[in-house]
């Protein structure tokens, strides 16, 4: 049976570590059914991926799954698997380790990097539905890679544990963000060089201002701007740290090409001068004066990066 840490709902639901990639140990198509009809097995120290081509029953650790073409499976170390095929049946396999599967929880982010995500809740079998093709080619493109890039393979799978971990529905606190929160969130991330207004990536998510709101407001616990901002002072610190990039090309480059307000910006977000940022240790994100700042509206009027803070 598979140690109880693996699992939060055993046989059905496996936690998932998946802030760093896979090493992937074996990978390629499997043949099975041609000489039985059955097979039992377990793999004692490695996670088990597969893409299905077929139907068939799949019982793990004493739960019973009924698999059909397009569902893709994901079996944690020691669980005990048990198919019963309907003839020659070919699948798409990796056998692979995941780092951090052993650990009690996630470790605490070193200064100026991010938390780490944490496992996540991810069921044993899933139909992967309009997203197999996609699951396919990364699993395609990773078999290619395995005999001379295994370190390509090992991303490639990385991607695909991500699509399947993305599969479930969400369950609690932790889970995958509503899709609109997700998208606004993905438009932000790729416009943090240019002015950005509230309306503009609501818009883009495809729903109303006062939605985008309280949508973001529910699934992040804080205000579009303040997510903003917080992106924008997250990129400058980590460009002031570790680039050689004069201050007003940072700026610029994280949407804030007026310095008196990047600088202004970074006293109250990360509690220094881009300049003590620069050359110091200094304090962690979000350690300066304006923790209070969640507490900003989100208006049209004025772009992220110049809101005035209420007081």
């Amino acid at each position: 049976m598979t140690d109880d840490h693996y699992w939060l709902r055993p046989g059905m639901v496996a936690a998932v570590p998946l802030d760093e990639p896979p090493a992937v140990v074996s990978i390629g198509v499997g043949l099975h059914g041609v000489t039985s009809s059955l097979d039992v097995f377990r793999l004692p120290e490695l996670w088990q991926l597969h893409l299905y081509r077929y139907a068939a029953e799949l019982t793990v650790d004493g739960v019973p799954h009924a698999i059909r073409p397009g569902h893709v499976s994901l079996v944690p170390p020691g669980a005990v698997v048990r198919y019963r095929y309907r003839g020659r049946s070919e699948h798409l396999y990796a056998h692979l380790r995941l780092p951090g599967a052993d650990e009690a929880g996630p470790t605490e982010p070193r200064p100026g990097e991010r938390r780490p995500c944490g496992p996540r809740a991810v069921p044993v079998v899933q139909d992967a539905g309009a997203g197999t093709p996609a699951l396919s080619e990364l699993l395609l493109r990773a078999i290619a890679a395995a005999p001379g890039a295994p370190r390509r393979a090992d991303a490639e799978v990385w991607g695909a544990l991500w699509r399947v971990a993305e599969l479930a529905e969400p369950t609690g606190p932790g889970a995958r963000p509503h899709a609109s929160a997700a998208a606004a969130i993905a438009f932000v991330e790729s416009h943090l060089a240019r002015p950005l207004r509230v309306p503009e990536v609501a818009r883009a998510a495809g729903i109303s201002h006062n939605h985008l709101i309280r949508l973001f407001r529910r699934e992040t616990g804080g205000t579009v701007v303040a997510y903003i901002r917080r992106r924008r002072m997250e990129r400058a610190r980590h460009l002031l740290r570790e680039s050689t990039l004069a201050i007003p090309a940072i700026a610029a480059a994280v949407g804030m090409p007026d310095l008196q307000a990047f600088n202004k910006a970074c006293r109250r977000e990360l509690g220094a001068s881009p300049r003590a940022i620069r050359t110091g240790p200094g304090p962690r994100a979000g350690a300066g004066a304006g923790a209070g700042a969640e507490a900003e509206a989100d208006a049209e009027e004025a772009p992220a990066y110049d809101r005035p803070v209420p007081r």
